[in-house]
């Protein structure tokens, strides 16, 4: 089994909603009323890692966070901090279709832009009714 490595870069934990990741995990583990050695076990790692883990000292990889995952019995983007909370609002947020027409409308001469965009209201003026 791989060991993980203790991170040599020097980068603040991320923090996702109100919680950095090792915080999320204690939270999690504590809340099922697991003790870190018992974690450890669902894991198959050692406690020492789950402290580690627990204080940010180690940050996880992929597989760590599906381990993490079904040993505390929720989702990734849960244990991860991605649970809703944070998500960006795209109903103002232009399809990549549209943002490709609206380039090559812009780089037509003006008054193709004018009749195209005259075209494009009057027909928004008779879906309004």
């Amino acid at each position: 089994m791989f060991m993980p490595r203790i991170s040599r870069l020097k980068l603040p934990p991320l923090r996702l909603g109100k919680e950095i990741m090792g915080e999320r995990i204690a939270r999690l583990r504590k809340e099922r009323g697991y003790t870190q050695a018992e974690l450890a076990e669902k894991t198959g790692i050692i406690q020492a890692l789950i402290s580690d883990y627990e204080r940010n000292k180690l940050r996880l990889h992929a597989e760590m966070v599906i381990r993490f995952a079904q040993a505390l019995e929720v989702s990734t983007d849960e244990l991860l901090g991605n649970n809703g909370t944070g998500k960006k609002d795209n109903s103002d947020k232009l399809s990549l279709r549209l943002l490709r027409r609206s380039k090559r409308i812009e780089a037509l001469p003006s008054s193709q832009q004018k009749t195209l965009l005259k075209t494009i209201d009057t027909f928004l003026k008779g879906a309004e009714k």
